[in-house]
């Protein structure tokens, strides 16, 4: 479904992504692991089209979409639940839900895909007309995802979805990816608790430093020596 090829992305003169290459089978989850700095949010930026590169090719159901505007990114169906939820503060629950229904390609179902948001966070139905600034972080990652899915994404790009949550609330929220998953959501996921997205994941990638160092099944992964000393603490 997602293929990276030979991705260099750059900051002025600092190289974030080396040659990065993946491949994200449709209807799998897919981790990106690795240390702070590593380069995980350079990749789903540049993947969504936030960030352009300098070299290397996104081929996203066979076509080429590297250096594409995000906005184009987003209407092909590739949506992104951004690190630090960033809801507009001062619209309310159902003003944020209204951007995520405004491509093109999500416009026709629109009410459908508010109905799926609002019955899977029924907690959302309750604080419709509530400002998002003054939600709760678990709330406000509902929101966050919910906005994702009124654009009609065939893929989603979590970074750090359970940043700042409270652990019953991650818990929650890795267990609803989960789920959309299993109704034919495709996933790539960035998630700093490494044990509980490699056991999510069918495949999963390690950026070190702008490179991916190593690849399998989550299952090869978490057995892996390395991962599990520089990861795990084990």
């Amino acid at each position: 479904m997602l293929k990276v090829s030979g991705l260099d992305v750059f900051y002025g003169d600092a190289q974030a992504l080396d040659g990065v290459s993946l491949e994200v089978a449709e209807g799998s989850i897919v981790a990106i692991v690795g240390a702070n700095g590593a380069g995980k949010t350079s990749l789903i930026r540049t993947i969504a089209g936030i960030n352009r590169p300098a070299r290397g090719q996104i081929h996203f159901r066979g076509l080429d979409i590297a250096g594409a505007p995000s906005y184009k990114v987003c209407d092909l169906g590739i949506g992104q639940v951004a690190e630090g939820r960033q809801v507009f503060p001062t619209l309310s629950v159902s003003e944020n839900l209204d951007m995520g229904a405004m491509l093109p390609r999500a416009r026709a179902t629109r009410e459908r895909n508010r109905e799926r948001v609002l019955d899977l966070f029924p907690r959302l139905r309750e604080r419709l007309s509530q400002a998002a600034g003054t939600l709760s972080g678990g709330e406000q990652q509902m929101l966050a995802i919910g906005r994702c899915l009124m654009g009609a994404p065939e893929l989603v790009m979590f970074d750090e979805p359970s940043l700042g949550l409270a652990p019953t609330v991650v818990q929650q929220v890795l267990a609803t990816i989960r789920d959309l998953n299993r109704e034919g959501l495709t996933c790539v996921l960035v998630e700093q608790n490494v044990a509980v997205s490699l056991r999510l994941a069918a495949r999963a990638y390690v950026l070190e430093n702008g490179r991916v160092t190593l690849s399998g099944t989550g299952k090869e992964l978490l057995a892996d020596d390395r991962v599990r000393q520089a990861y795990l603490g084990m």
